[in-house]
């Protein structure tokens, strides 16, 4: 594929060819979270048109959204984590009161990157191992002798404040967890789902990792939509949600379900 003479050299970097050009307008929403159609296409020496139609692609493959003059990051990704932590604090706390009990004593413990398990990292018993790729967890669990901590490095996300990528996949296949405690941005009876592909990858490392799957989404994650299923509620061992939550759905669906 060809485009004219304005399809050229941006920064030195030609982007005629649409899918390398899609995954730098993808590299530089994940970084600020929104993105300007009128200057990704100054920046990449592109018409308007062109920009447009690729985040008309990238909105249906799930990983933007487009608004008035360009596009953000699906439901909250776009939102910085720290806004994110506020929304549903309660139920976020309470999510993690309850997760903090289920774990076994000297386990190890996958964590995955997200607010509700952020605020987990928090309340963890002495004596655990703690396996995680999330910047605020390891922060938490540095700080304390009495826990051993594993960290997974690879390509750093600052929207989930968190590393994924082949790295962090690669160093999964090597560790064996006894249990992993996954953040969603929506569940339901159909399964567990998350907004970033990338982050879809993995989670579903962490999952295959580990023997059992615990899955902390506080109540308005239940009435959430997002576009990628990273596990059926069939691999789910046990979700934890707060009282607010309807569960309804999802335990007639077969999943156990604790409400804290």
């Amino acid at each position: 594929m060809t485009f004219g003479a304005a399809d050229g050299l941006a920064g030195g970097v030609r982007y005629t060819d649409a899918p390398r050009r899609r995954d730098e307008l993808l590299r530089r929403l994940r970084t600020t979270g929104y993105l300007s159609a009128a200057h990704a296409a100054a920046d990449l020496d592109v018409s308007e048109m062109t920009i447009r139609r690729d985040l008309r692609q990238l909105e249906v493959d799930g990983v933007a959204v487009r608004v008035t003059g360009g596009a953000r990051l699906p439901d909250g990704d776009g939102v910085p984590f720290e806004l994110r932590a506020d929304r549903s604090a309660a139920g976020k706390a309470a999510v993690a009161r309850a997760v903090a009990k289920l774990l076994p004593d000297g386990a190890t413990v996958a964590l995955d990157s997200g607010t509700t398990v952020a605020r987990l990292a928090e309340l963890l018993p002495a004596g655990l191992t703690v396996v995680t790729h999330s910047v605020p967890v390891v922060t938490v669990c540095a700080a304390r002798p009495d826990l051993r901590l594993i960290g997974l490095g690879g390509v750093f996300n600052p929207a989930t404040r968190s590393f994924g990528g082949p790295a962090v996949r690669a160093a999964l296949s090597d560790i064996v967890v006894d249990v992993a405690v996954l953040s969603a941005t929506a569940v339901g009876p159909s399964g567990v789902f998350c907004a970033d592909p990338y982050d879809a990858e993995t989670k579903r490392a962490l999952a295959a990792a580990a023997r059992s799957v615990v899955v902390a989404a506080d109540g308005s994650k239940l009435a959430a939509r997002a576009p990628i299923r990273f596990a059926s509620l069939e691999s789910v061992s046990t979700l934890v949600t707060d009282a607010s939550a309807d569960v309804a759905a999802v335990r007639a669906a077969g999943a156990r379900v604790i409400q804290a």
